[in-house]
Protein backbone atom coordinates (compact mmCIF):
# COMPACT_ATOMS: atom_id res chain seq x y z
CA UNK A 1 0.00 0.00 0.00
CA UNK A 2 1.33 3.43 -0.91
CA UNK A 3 1.39 6.30 1.55
CA UNK A 4 -1.36 8.00 -0.45
CA UNK A 5 -3.59 4.99 0.16
CA UNK A 6 -2.90 4.80 3.90
CA UNK A 7 -5.90 5.58 6.10
CA UNK A 8 -4.07 8.14 8.20
CA UNK A 9 -3.27 10.15 5.11
CA UNK A 10 -6.92 10.26 4.08
CA UNK A 11 -7.75 11.71 7.49
CA UNK A 12 -4.88 14.14 7.04
CA UNK A 13 -6.24 15.29 3.68
CA UNK A 14 -9.64 16.00 5.21
CA UNK A 15 -8.05 17.98 8.01
CA UNK A 16 -5.93 19.93 5.54
CA UNK A 17 -9.03 20.88 3.56
CA UNK A 18 -11.05 21.80 6.62
CA UNK A 19 -8.38 23.90 8.30
CA UNK A 20 -6.60 25.49 5.37
CA UNK A 21 -7.21 29.00 6.71
CA UNK A 22 -5.32 28.45 9.98
CA UNK A 23 -2.01 30.20 10.44
CA UNK A 24 0.83 29.70 12.91
CA UNK A 25 1.82 33.06 14.45
CA UNK A 26 4.69 33.25 16.93
CA UNK A 27 4.92 35.67 19.92
CA UNK A 28 6.67 38.26 17.73
CA UNK A 29 3.89 38.23 15.11
CA UNK A 30 5.92 36.27 12.57
CA UNK A 31 3.90 33.81 10.50
CA UNK A 32 5.52 30.37 10.37
CA UNK A 33 4.98 29.20 6.79
CA UNK A 34 8.13 27.15 6.17
CA UNK A 35 9.18 23.87 7.81
CA UNK A 36 12.39 21.96 7.33
CA UNK A 37 11.83 18.25 7.96
CA UNK A 38 14.79 15.95 8.58
CA UNK A 39 14.09 12.40 7.46
CA UNK A 40 17.35 10.88 8.72
CA UNK A 41 20.43 11.79 10.75
CA UNK A 42 22.55 9.51 8.55
CA UNK A 43 24.81 10.72 5.77
CA UNK A 44 27.21 9.17 3.31
CA UNK A 45 29.66 12.06 3.88
CA UNK A 46 31.40 13.19 7.07
CA UNK A 47 31.95 16.90 6.42
CA UNK A 48 34.46 18.39 8.83
CA UNK A 49 32.27 21.33 9.93
CA UNK A 50 29.13 19.19 10.34
CA UNK A 51 30.03 16.01 12.21
CA UNK A 52 32.78 13.86 13.61
CA UNK A 53 34.21 11.12 11.41
CA UNK A 54 33.11 8.34 13.73
CA UNK A 55 29.48 9.20 14.37
CA UNK A 56 26.99 7.22 16.43
CA UNK A 57 23.68 7.47 14.64
CA UNK A 58 20.24 6.99 16.10
CA UNK A 59 18.68 3.52 16.29
CA UNK A 60 16.31 3.16 13.36
CA UNK A 61 13.32 2.47 15.62
CA UNK A 62 13.63 5.99 17.04
CA UNK A 63 13.11 7.59 13.63
CA UNK A 64 9.66 8.56 12.43
CA UNK A 65 8.30 6.17 9.84
CA UNK A 66 7.47 7.48 6.37
CA UNK A 67 3.78 7.31 7.27
CA UNK A 68 4.43 9.36 10.42
CA UNK A 69 6.46 11.89 8.45
CA UNK A 70 3.54 12.21 6.06
CA UNK A 71 1.08 12.87 8.91
CA UNK A 72 3.50 15.37 10.40
CA UNK A 73 3.87 17.29 7.15
CA UNK A 74 0.12 17.14 6.51
CA UNK A 75 -0.57 18.62 9.95
CA UNK A 76 1.79 21.52 9.29
CA UNK A 77 0.16 22.13 5.91
CA UNK A 78 -3.27 22.20 7.57
CA UNK A 79 -1.90 24.93 9.89
CA UNK A 80 -0.90 27.20 7.03
CA UNK A 81 2.61 26.03 6.16
CA UNK A 82 3.23 26.64 2.47
CA UNK A 83 6.75 25.35 1.94
CA UNK A 84 8.42 22.13 3.02
CA UNK A 85 12.10 21.37 2.72
CA UNK A 86 13.21 17.75 3.09
CA UNK A 87 16.64 17.47 4.70
CA UNK A 88 18.89 15.07 6.60
CA UNK A 89 21.69 14.07 7.21
CA UNK A 90 21.49 13.17 3.57
CA UNK A 91 17.76 12.73 2.88
CA UNK A 92 18.18 10.63 -0.24
CA UNK A 93 19.91 7.81 1.66
CA UNK A 94 16.67 7.16 3.59
CA UNK A 95 15.19 3.85 2.43
CA UNK A 96 12.11 4.26 0.19
CA UNK A 97 12.25 8.06 0.57
CA UNK A 98 10.59 8.57 -2.82
CA UNK A 99 7.36 7.20 -1.32
CA UNK A 100 7.21 10.23 0.97
CA UNK A 101 7.70 12.66 -1.92
CA UNK A 102 5.06 10.85 -3.97
CA UNK A 103 2.57 11.04 -1.11
CA UNK A 104 3.22 14.69 -0.25
CA UNK A 105 2.73 15.67 -3.88
CA UNK A 106 -1.04 15.56 -3.27
CA UNK A 107 -0.70 18.80 -1.30
CA UNK A 108 0.96 20.40 -4.33
CA UNK A 109 -1.83 19.12 -6.55
CA UNK A 110 -4.50 20.57 -4.23
CA UNK A 111 -2.74 23.94 -3.98
CA UNK A 112 -2.46 23.71 -0.17
CA UNK A 113 1.34 23.58 -0.51
CA UNK A 114 3.37 25.91 -2.72
CA UNK A 115 6.54 23.84 -2.98
CA UNK A 116 8.57 20.91 -1.72
CA UNK A 117 12.31 21.36 -1.94
CA UNK A 118 15.34 19.28 -0.98
CA UNK A 119 18.75 19.97 0.53
CA UNK A 120 21.26 17.31 -0.50
CA UNK A 121 24.97 16.69 -0.82
CA UNK A 122 24.30 15.61 -4.41
CA UNK A 123 25.65 12.09 -4.07
CA UNK A 124 22.31 10.44 -4.91
CA UNK A 125 20.95 12.95 -7.42
CA UNK A 126 21.95 10.97 -10.51
CA UNK A 127 19.78 8.14 -9.18
CA UNK A 128 16.77 10.14 -8.04
CA UNK A 129 16.60 13.37 -10.07
CA UNK A 130 13.96 12.25 -12.58
CA UNK A 131 11.74 10.76 -9.87
CA UNK A 132 12.02 13.87 -7.71
CA UNK A 133 10.86 16.01 -10.61
CA UNK A 134 7.99 13.63 -11.26
CA UNK A 135 6.75 14.10 -7.69
CA UNK A 136 6.60 17.88 -8.06
CA UNK A 137 9.98 18.93 -6.69
CA UNK A 138 11.31 21.85 -8.72
CA UNK A 139 14.19 23.25 -6.62
CA UNK A 140 17.14 21.50 -5.00
CA UNK A 141 19.94 22.93 -2.89
CA UNK A 142 23.25 21.13 -3.30
CA UNK A 143 25.90 21.54 -0.60
CA UNK A 144 29.26 21.85 -2.34
CA UNK A 145 32.28 23.49 -0.72
CA UNK A 146 35.01 23.10 -3.32
CA UNK A 147 35.67 22.10 -6.93
CA UNK A 148 39.10 20.75 -6.06
CA UNK A 149 38.89 16.96 -5.95
CA UNK A 150 41.51 16.45 -3.24
CA UNK A 151 40.12 19.27 -1.11
CA UNK A 152 36.61 17.90 -1.59
CA UNK A 153 37.68 14.56 -0.20
CA UNK A 154 39.42 16.26 2.71
CA UNK A 155 36.31 18.31 3.59
CA UNK A 156 33.76 15.51 3.15
CA UNK A 157 36.14 12.72 4.27
CA UNK A 158 34.13 10.10 2.36
CA UNK A 159 32.81 11.95 -0.69
CA UNK A 160 33.71 11.86 -4.39
CA UNK A 161 33.47 15.12 -6.31
CA UNK A 162 32.76 13.43 -9.66
CA UNK A 163 29.68 11.74 -8.20
CA UNK A 164 28.27 15.09 -7.04
CA UNK A 165 28.98 16.83 -10.35
CA UNK A 166 27.30 13.98 -12.23
CA UNK A 167 24.32 14.35 -9.90
CA UNK A 168 24.07 18.08 -10.60
CA UNK A 169 24.10 17.45 -14.34
CA UNK A 170 21.40 14.79 -14.00
CA UNK A 171 19.26 17.13 -11.88
CA UNK A 172 19.50 19.94 -14.42
CA UNK A 173 18.69 17.55 -17.24
CA UNK A 174 15.62 16.44 -15.29
CA UNK A 175 14.47 20.06 -15.08
CA UNK A 176 15.36 20.79 -11.46
CA UNK A 177 16.52 24.30 -10.55
CA UNK A 178 19.81 23.98 -8.62
CA UNK A 179 21.27 26.32 -6.03
CA UNK A 180 24.79 25.67 -4.80
CA UNK A 181 25.38 26.21 -1.09
CA UNK A 182 28.96 26.65 0.12
CA UNK A 183 30.11 26.90 3.72
CA UNK A 184 32.90 29.49 3.75
CA UNK A 185 35.90 28.01 5.57
CA UNK A 186 38.97 30.01 6.51
CA UNK A 187 42.19 28.82 4.86
CA UNK A 188 40.31 25.91 3.26
CA UNK A 189 38.12 27.26 0.46
CA UNK A 190 38.17 31.04 0.97
CA UNK A 191 40.43 31.63 -2.06
CA UNK A 192 38.13 29.51 -4.23
CA UNK A 193 34.81 31.23 -3.50
CA UNK A 194 34.97 33.71 -6.39
CA UNK A 195 35.77 31.01 -8.94
CA UNK A 196 33.05 28.75 -7.55
CA UNK A 197 30.54 31.56 -7.90
CA UNK A 198 31.59 32.12 -11.50
CA UNK A 199 31.32 28.38 -12.21
CA UNK A 200 27.84 28.18 -10.68
CA UNK A 201 26.59 31.20 -12.61
CA UNK A 202 28.07 29.86 -15.84
CA UNK A 203 26.04 26.69 -15.26
CA UNK A 204 22.85 28.71 -14.67
CA UNK A 205 22.79 28.07 -10.92
CA UNK A 206 22.37 30.48 -8.02
CA UNK A 207 25.20 30.47 -5.51
CA UNK A 208 24.92 31.00 -1.75
CA UNK A 209 27.64 31.36 0.88
CA UNK A 210 27.05 30.25 4.47
CA UNK A 211 28.92 31.00 7.67
CA UNK A 212 29.90 27.96 9.73
CA UNK A 213 27.76 27.58 12.85
CA UNK A 214 28.69 26.29 16.35
CA UNK A 215 26.53 23.17 16.35
CA UNK A 216 27.81 19.95 17.95
CA UNK A 217 31.29 18.77 18.83
CA UNK A 218 33.49 18.10 15.82
CA UNK A 219 37.06 16.87 15.33
CA UNK A 220 38.63 20.32 15.31
CA UNK A 221 38.43 23.95 16.36
CA UNK A 222 35.67 25.98 14.71
CA UNK A 223 37.58 29.16 15.52
CA UNK A 224 40.08 28.05 12.89
CA UNK A 225 37.27 27.37 10.37
CA UNK A 226 35.19 30.50 10.86
CA UNK A 227 35.24 33.02 8.01
CA UNK A 228 33.00 36.11 8.43
CA UNK A 229 31.00 36.73 5.28
CA UNK A 230 31.14 40.50 5.62
CA UNK A 231 34.86 40.18 4.86
CA UNK A 232 34.16 37.80 1.97
CA UNK A 233 31.65 40.25 0.54
CA UNK A 234 34.15 43.12 0.77
CA UNK A 235 36.71 41.01 -1.07
CA UNK A 236 34.25 40.03 -3.79
CA UNK A 237 33.23 43.68 -4.20
CA UNK A 238 36.78 44.50 -5.25
CA UNK A 239 36.36 42.27 -8.33
CA UNK A 240 32.61 42.22 -9.00
CA UNK A 241 29.72 44.66 -9.04
CA UNK A 242 27.24 43.47 -6.42
CA UNK A 243 23.79 45.00 -6.85
CA UNK A 244 21.19 44.61 -4.06
CA UNK A 245 18.36 42.25 -4.98
CA UNK A 246 14.94 41.85 -3.37
CA UNK A 247 14.71 38.20 -4.45
CA UNK A 248 13.64 35.91 -1.60
CA UNK A 249 13.14 32.22 -1.14
CA UNK A 250 11.62 30.82 2.06
CA UNK A 251 15.09 30.70 3.60
CA UNK A 252 17.32 33.27 5.31
CA UNK A 253 19.64 34.19 2.44
CA UNK A 254 20.05 37.82 1.37
CA UNK A 255 20.78 38.11 -2.34
CA UNK A 256 22.68 40.38 -4.69
CA UNK A 257 22.99 40.37 -8.47
CA UNK A 258 26.51 40.01 -9.84
CA UNK A 259 26.75 42.25 -12.90
CA UNK A 260 29.77 40.53 -14.43
CA UNK A 261 28.27 37.02 -14.31
CA UNK A 262 24.57 37.76 -14.60
CA UNK A 263 23.88 35.46 -11.66
CA UNK A 264 22.53 35.68 -8.12
CA UNK A 265 24.73 35.47 -5.04
CA UNK A 266 23.28 34.81 -1.60
CA UNK A 267 24.69 35.31 1.90
CA UNK A 268 23.51 33.38 4.97
CA UNK A 269 25.05 35.10 7.98
CA UNK A 270 23.95 33.61 11.31
CA UNK A 271 27.11 34.94 12.98
CA UNK A 272 27.83 38.42 11.58
CA UNK A 273 24.27 39.52 10.84
CA UNK A 274 21.55 37.22 12.05
CA UNK A 275 18.32 36.94 10.14
CA UNK A 276 16.02 36.35 13.08
CA UNK A 277 13.79 39.39 12.67
CA UNK A 278 12.15 37.84 9.61
CA UNK A 279 12.32 34.19 10.68
CA UNK A 280 9.37 32.27 9.24
CA UNK A 281 10.68 28.76 9.77
CA UNK A 282 11.00 25.89 12.20
CA UNK A 283 12.80 22.56 12.01
CA UNK A 284 11.74 19.03 12.86
CA UNK A 285 14.24 16.26 13.48
CA UNK A 286 13.88 12.75 12.16
CA UNK A 287 12.72 11.67 15.65
CA UNK A 288 9.92 14.24 15.72
CA UNK A 289 11.58 16.91 17.86
CA UNK A 290 10.41 20.38 16.84
CA UNK A 291 13.07 23.09 17.22
CA UNK A 292 11.60 26.56 17.06
CA UNK A 293 15.11 28.04 16.62
CA UNK A 294 18.22 26.44 15.16
CA UNK A 295 20.42 28.15 17.75
CA UNK A 296 18.40 27.28 20.87
CA UNK A 297 17.95 24.01 22.76
CA UNK A 298 14.22 24.43 23.46
CA UNK A 299 12.21 21.82 21.65
CA UNK A 300 8.78 20.20 21.55
CA UNK A 301 8.16 16.48 21.24
CA UNK A 302 5.85 15.74 18.32
CA UNK A 303 6.50 12.01 18.19
CA UNK A 304 4.54 11.44 21.41
CA UNK A 305 1.23 12.95 20.26
CA UNK A 306 1.80 11.56 16.78
CA UNK A 307 1.94 8.00 18.10
CA UNK A 308 -0.62 8.45 20.87
CA UNK A 309 -3.60 9.07 18.59
CA UNK A 310 -4.79 8.26 15.10
CA UNK A 311 -6.20 11.78 14.95
CA UNK A 312 -3.85 14.60 13.99
CA UNK A 313 -5.53 17.04 16.37
CA UNK A 314 -3.27 16.32 19.43
CA UNK A 315 -0.27 16.71 17.13
CA UNK A 316 -1.52 20.04 15.81
CA UNK A 317 -2.17 21.25 19.33
CA UNK A 318 1.44 20.39 20.26
CA UNK A 319 2.64 22.35 17.23
CA UNK A 320 0.54 25.39 18.17
CA UNK A 321 1.84 25.34 21.76
CA UNK A 322 5.44 25.12 20.51
CA UNK A 323 5.06 28.06 18.12
CA UNK A 324 3.66 30.09 21.02
CA UNK A 325 7.11 29.98 22.62
CA UNK A 326 9.26 30.48 19.53
CA UNK A 327 12.14 32.77 20.64
CA UNK A 328 13.08 36.07 19.07
CA UNK A 329 16.45 34.79 17.86
CA UNK A 330 19.63 32.83 18.41
CA UNK A 331 22.88 33.69 20.20
CA UNK A 332 25.65 32.08 18.15
CA UNK A 333 29.20 32.96 19.21
CA UNK A 334 32.52 31.62 17.95
CA UNK A 335 35.69 32.79 19.70
CA UNK A 336 38.80 31.50 21.44
CA UNK A 337 37.32 31.92 24.90
CA UNK A 338 34.17 29.96 24.07
CA UNK A 339 35.54 27.02 22.12
CA UNK A 340 32.33 25.09 22.75
CA UNK A 341 29.33 24.55 20.48
CA UNK A 342 26.40 26.88 21.11
CA UNK A 343 24.18 23.80 21.17
CA UNK A 344 25.22 20.19 21.67
CA UNK A 345 23.43 18.60 18.70
CA UNK A 346 25.12 18.24 15.33
CA UNK A 347 23.70 19.95 12.25
CA UNK A 348 22.89 16.53 10.82
CA UNK A 349 20.48 15.91 13.70
CA UNK A 350 18.44 19.09 13.24
CA UNK A 351 18.57 19.01 9.46
CA UNK A 352 20.79 20.89 7.04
Amino acid sequence: MSLKQAGGCIIGDLETSQNSQQTLIDPFQRAVTYVRISVTDRCDFRCVYCMAENMTFLPKQELLSLEELDRLCTSFVSLGVKKLRITGGEPLVRKNILQLFQSLSRHLDSGALEEITVTTNGSQLAKYADELYATGVRRVNVSLDTLDENKFQAITRWGRLSQVLDGIKAAQKAGLKIKINTVALKDINEHELASMMQWAHTQGMDYTLIETMPLGDIDGDRTDQYLPLNKVREKLSERFTLQPNTYKTAGPARYVDVSETGGRLGFITPMTHNFCESCNRVRVTCTGQLFMCLGQEDRADLRGPLRASESNEPLKQAIREAIDRKPKGHDFIIDRERNQPAVSRHMSVTGG
